[in-house]
């Protein structure tokens, strides 16, 4: 999180439900079938959970989840859960209380808010429950292990993620990135590992437990990117269409949504979109440029 905060927009540049819901419906006619509601935060979208509920109305079969930072959870889980949400992945960088307030830059917001939250999630048969940890050199790469063991007790599948240079204080070297191997040798040295999946268009490589008490998975965008195979596009809080992370250029749906364009010139418009998908992030190259938002804007 940029350490001034992030502007708020004002509310009619924002994406209205019936508009996020009528994308939705014109993208599973182009064959999506996973929909993930992300932020900023989601749950602080106001009746959030009617945006689940119509979402989920479309089709029994949708794969509907949501990143979140988990701390508001322990009053929204279970009306998510009814309302149709199947899965959810809850952001955790830390255990320690003060870290986590280094980190996470949000007053109010403790570590403890968050276990609460996946303790909710479980509660209301949200399954499975994935922690998202952004393992970053120097910071809290001490905790990899402790993070693994906290998934062993609890049941929740750990994603380690390789810092990405999306950081609101622009403030990212290849020196703080911990790579997806040394994560691995970390908590194999524990708790030894196995191979669990190919990738194919996950991002996490996933490895189990050999004693059988669950899996981790990696995500190393840095260090061994998996571009080749992204199937991923976002759609923004105020109507860009991104396709991938590190665009430099956005796509505006909201002007279409809004000029009483058909279903078809909209379906058009994304495949033009999604034909000029990057090949790759350029992470790795000399002439890298970090996009103008970050992943606090963006969401996960």
């Amino acid at each position: 999180m940029p350490l001034e905060g992030l502007a708020w927009l004002p509310k009619p540049e924002i994406l209205t439900f019936e508009e996020i819901i009528r994308f939705v419906r014109i993208m599973m006619g182009l064959g999506v079938k996973t929909i993930r509601l992300t932020g900023g935060e989601p749950t602080v979208r106001e009746s959030v959970e009617e945006l689940v509920a119509g979402l989920a109305q479309l089709s029994p079969g949708l794969d509907l989840s949501m990143t979140t930072n988990g701390f508001l959870l322990p009053k929204k889980a279970a009306a998510l859960a009814r309302a149709g949400l199947k899965r959810i992945n809850i952001s955790l960088d830390t255990l320690r209380p003060d870290r986590f307030k280094q980190i996470v830059r949000v007053k109010g917001i403790e570590v403890g808010h968050v276990l609460d939250g996946m303790a909710a999630a479980e509660a209301a048969g949200l399954h499975p429950i994935k922690v998202n940890m952004v393992v970053m050199r120097g910071q809290n790469d001490d905790e990899v292990v402790e993070m693994a063991a906290l998934g062993r007790e609890k049941g929740y599948q750990v994603r380690y993620i390789e810092f990405m240079p999306l950081d609101g204080e622009r403030g990212w070297s290849r020196m703080m990135v911990f790579p997806a191997r040394e994560i691995l040798d970390r908590i194999n040295r524990v708790f030894p590992l196995l191979s669990a999946n190919g990738r194919d268009h996950e991002p996490a490589t996933r490895y189990r437990f050999a004693d059988g008490r669950g899996e981790v998975g990696v995500i190393a965008s840095v260090t061994e990117p998996f571009c080749g195979s992204c199937n991923r596009i976002r759609l923004t809080a105020d109507g860009q269409i991104r396709t991938c992370l590190f665009s430099l250029k956005e796509h505006s749906l909201k002007q279409f949504l809004r000029s009483g364009a058909s279903d078809e010139e909209i379906a058009c418009f994304v495949r033009e979109a999604v034909w000029q998908k990057e090949p790759g992030h350029r992470i790795n190259e000399a002439d890298f440029v970090q996009p103008a938002r970050t992943m606090a804007a963006i969401g996960g």
